[in-house]
């Protein structure tokens, strides 16, 4: 009995870790992007709340939870620590785990910033 829980248990941990993907591209600013359907000059900023990962030309909305964990790794970046006011001075790069939604929304697991 106790094998069939643990294997049980194993699978759906196994199951639920198959649908996560990871994603590797541009973070920028929703709201920006959303206006000028360009991503030229929609750097994240310290004020940024919506973000989108743009991958390959595609963009990914991040979920509510995805928005509260970007802004929290851009705002602990290194480049950042002199003056958090300001932009960053390059294109802001992440790491996403997650799955996507019907609508391209990213389902955030975990997200790194670069």
């Amino acid at each position: 009995m106790r094998r069939s829980v643990t294997l049980f248990a194993l699978l759906t941990v196994f199951s639920v870790l198959m649908f996560a993907k990871s994603f590797e591209g541009r973070l920028i600013d929703a709201t920006c992007y959303d206006q000028q359907k360009s991503a030229a000059t929609c750097n994240p900023t310290s004020t940024t709340t919506a973000f989108a990962l743009l991958v390959s030309n595609q963009a990914y909305k991040l979920d509510a939870e995805g928005n509260s964990k970007a802004a929290d790794a851009l705002k602990n970046r290194a480049d950042r620590s002199a003056n958090p006011s300001q932009p960053p001075s390059t294109r802001v790069t992440a790491r996403v785990s997650g799955s996507v939604g019907a609508d391209n929304t990213l389902k955030v697991d975990t997200i790194t910033v670069q």
